[in-house]
């Protein structure tokens, strides 16, 4: 995005800034550019919002690693609100970009000392422990901060990427499962908690898999990963002795899945003549069944 700068006035920057905090749009660079050339030395004219314009440029700051303007505006600041939590949380941002890790840390628990209430520096300090490959202890502050905020459903998330990178299937399984109760409607999830169960394998996992992919196609028609999901599932399932007498209709729904995935590819790609592409899906797909003894 350009930005004419030198016929910009500074209520033009003001609205601009508006429209971009309306838009929840970072647009960090720009609003760097547009503080310096523009709004610095004239930010006290813009009234009300001179605060949500000073909270707005730090973000930017620290996005683009102007310390210096970050330090300015966050002085600013602190000089009309004295011992504001939400200052302090600007202060352990700047530490936190610089990695002073452990300056972070001793501003994060005077927030957390005042206010025992406020999730946001008790994540931002698991936040640090992964930055600093922490990870054991991550999980650990994880799971106690999720028993005070239990309906975080971005902590639930968090959790469960943790547990995927030490390969605990079965915990990462849990917190997602924990996030499904939340919002029973995202097909997003239900298939990643199938993509999930599907990792574990076994008869009764693949089975669990089957389901949450059915019911994350059932909410998108329009998901080919639900799709592919189910044509795996099927083919490890019929080629099971454990599922031996339900091996046709597996088959039969393995088809119908591969029927869909080459229908949805043809009507939505925007390459021309794609119909060799297809056939190269359909021959990859087909090569990954598992033949029974």
């Amino acid at each position: 995005m350009s930005l004419n700068y030198e016929e910009m006035s500074w209520s033009d920057v003001r609205d601009q800034f508006r429209k971009w905090r309306e838009e929840t749009g970072r647009h960090s660079e720009e609003v760097v550019q547009l503080w310096v050339a523009v709004l610095e030395d004239k930010v006290h004219k813009t009234g009300n919002e001179r605060h949500l314009i000073l909270e707005q440029v730090i973000i930017a700051a620290l996005d683009t690693a102007r310390f210096d303007i970050a330090t300015q505006c966050t002085k600013q600041l602190a000089l009309e609100f004295p011992g504001s939590l939400r200052v302090m949380k600007f202060k352990a941002m700047r530490y936190e970009a610089l990695e002073q890790y452990d300056e972070a840390d001793e501003v994060l628990d005077a927030i957390i000392a005042k206010d025992e209430t406020n999730a946001a520096p008790r994540k931002r300090k698991i936040a640090i422990l992964k930055a600093r490959g922490r990870r054991a202890e991550a999980i650990k502050e994880l799971n106690e901060y999720l028993k005070e905020f239990m309906s975080d459903q971005e902590a639930w998330h968090e959790l469960c990427t943790l547990y995927l990178a030490k390969g605990e299937f079965g915990k990462a399984a849990f917190c997602m499962e924990e996030v499904l109760l939340h919002n029973p409607h995202s097909h997003l999830i239900h298939q990643r908690l199938a993509e999930i169960r599907y990792t574990m394998g076994g008869v009764e996992n693949v089975e669990s898999a089957r389901t949450y992919y059915s019911q994350a196609l059932k909410l998108n028609p329009h998901n080919l990963r639900a799709l592919y999901g189910i044509y795996l599932c099927c083919n490890y399932l019929a080629n099971s002795r454990a599922v031996s007498s339900k091996r046709k209709e597996l088959q039969k729904l393995a088809q119908w899945a591969l029927d869909q995935v080459s229908e949805h590819t043809t009507k939505q790609s925007t390459i021309k003549n794609n119909d060799k592409l297809i056939l190269s899906l359909e021959a990859a797909l087909g090569n990954m069944e598992i033949k029974s003894n």
